[in-house]
């Protein structure tokens, strides 16, 4: 496991408030192993501690706000997006007021902060919450949807469209947090001028500035109201460019509004308390569904823990189920209606169970079987990867009977855990496939436990993960497939 880390020494960065336009330092100090991130306001009695919880939250409009105990910090994520993605886990966060400093409107000048105070390990090994069921949230007003699947890595993609010609639809991906840095941390936060507009009627956004933000503008500008931007900002010289963006900024990515999401998500969900191991896909995020998200992570994190700490379940002794293996669902024929599979790659014999929760599957092994001549010659046995395949090929027939086309369907793996080889298969073995659904089927998502029996025993078994997507459809969103079932 990959030890915990803080920074070196003490780095103050300072700037204003985006909405409150004070002026305010900011200071990251190293914080003892298995203290996450906290914020200080040194500028009140007491200087009271505000921990980075989902559970202090108090406001998402305009930016993520904590308060405990009457003290507040506004703005927050995009200090707790650089510390995430410089994969620091403690730290002490001082301020001498109540909003971080915007500085650009990105991580990046609190990354060159945190680089310049040197990270060091400590002792404590890094402890990270590993997705095991596939959790999802939406805001049917606001039409966002956030889903995280089990994955190694802490991966995002994020979708926005907020039905504008001037933004249009976009896309962004990390696969790894330790990309945030070169893809992520500089990109600016971005507005539409109306809502600009909006923001300066209300008395807020007096920190803001035309550097540290990407003005988008979606419909004509009559000139009394490009010529008061100019004097609010300052800016003599500003005006409309191609795609209706203000000619102050230079984006450094095509897609930088859909980038800014997706460091804004990371930043959010630091509030969880532990880093964690999922793929997030989000489609038109915001600052409330992110927090909403986290309690959803929070509160799961909370049921594992106490099931952790129940009674000790007794060891069971497997019940060996048994089947009429002469009656038959679907036969060769029927299988090759719902799978694309064809010989010699075709694994599985028959279907003697279907319901919208399992199924069972039959493969017949035979000792012509092509794959004995080299595995192996005068031992044969069945390679387990085969095993697996025939066990996901079951588990595709479970997914593709959902649909009403399954011919037009492929199956992909996402994810094989957990798999174990607890004896051979040999030449006139008839194998047994059982699979329960771990949690319902959704979005064309799989997650399904799988058991394979050869008479009273128990040959192998794992949990898959697999997708089903339409032929001339576009790809998921979750990624490309690593093997096609």
């Amino acid at each position: 496991m990959p030890k915990q880390r803080t920074i070196k020494t003490p780095v103050t960065v300072s700037g204003v408030g985006l909405h409150t336009g004070e002026k305010v330092s900011l200071t990251f100090k190293p914080a003892p192993e298995n203290h996450w991130y906290k914020f200080q306001r040194i500028d009140l009695p007491n200087k009271p501690i505000i921990d980075a919880d989902v559970d202090y939250v108090v406001s998402t409009d305009h930016g993520t706000t904590l308060e405990k105990n009457g003290a507040r910090v506004h703005t927050t994520e995009h200090v707790l997006a650089a510390l995430v993605g410089m994969e620091i886990d403690n730290c002490l966060i001082e301020v001498t007021g109540p909003e971080m400093p915007i500085m650009n409107g990105s991580s990046m000048p609190f990354i060159e902060a945190l680089e310049k105070a040197g990270i060091v390990e400590q002792d404590a090994e890094r402890v990270y919450f590993e997705l095991k069921s596939n959790l999802s949230y939406e805001d049917n007003n606001k039409h966002v949807e956030m889903l995280a699947v089990p994955q190694d890595e802490f991966r995002l993609t994020v979708m926005v469209d907020y039905n504008s010609e001037i933004l249009g639809t976009q896309h962004a991906h990390i696969y790894k947090i330790g990309e945030f840095k070169e893809e992520i941390a500089n990109c600016r936060t971005f507005v539409f001028l109306h809502e600009l507009e909006l923001l300066l009627q209300h008395n807020l956004i007096k920190g803001g500035d035309l550097d540290n933000a990407i003005v988008l503008v979606d419909k004509p500008i009559p000139a009394e109201h490009l010529a008061h931007l100019r004097k609010v900002f300052n800016k003599p010289d500003v005006e409309v460019k191609a795609k209706g963006m203000l000619n102050n900024t230079v984006p450094h990515f095509y897609n930088e509004p859909a980038r800014h999401k997706l460091l804004d998500i990371v930043g959010d969900l630091a509030l969880i308390g532990v880093p964690i191991k999922a793929h997030i896909l989000a489609a038109r995020p915001g600052h409330r569904g992110n927090v909403a998200f986290a309690k959803q992570f929070k509160e799961m994190i909370r049921k594992e823990k106490e099931a952790s700490v129940a009674k000790p379940v007794s060891k069971k002794v497997v019940e060996i189920p048994h089947y009429d293996v002469n009656k038959v669902l679907f036969d060769i024929n029927d299988i090759m209606k719902i799978l694309p599979h064809r010989d010699p790659f075709l694994l599985i014999d028959k279907i003697l169970e279907l319901s919208p929760t399992h199924i069972v599957g039959l493969k017949n092994v035979s000792a012509n079987e092509d794959f004995f001549r080299g595995h192996f010659p005068g031992n044969p046995v069945m390679p387990g990867v085969l095993l697996v395949e025939a066990m996901a090929q079951t588990g595709g027939v479970l997914v593709l009977k959902t649909v009403p086309d399954p011919e037009n369907y492929l199956t992909y793996f996402l994810k094989i855990e957990n798999a174990r080889f607890k004896n051979k298969v040999l030449p006139g073995d008839t194998v047994i496939f059982v699979l329960h659904l771990l949690e319902p089927i959704r979005r064309g998502l799989c997650h399904m436990r799988g058991v394979a029996y050869v008479n009273d025993k128990v040959v192998m078994e794992a949990d898959l993960m697999a997708q089903i997507i339409k032929v001339k459809s576009a790809p998921s969103a979750i990624g490309s497939p690593v093997s096609q079932n």
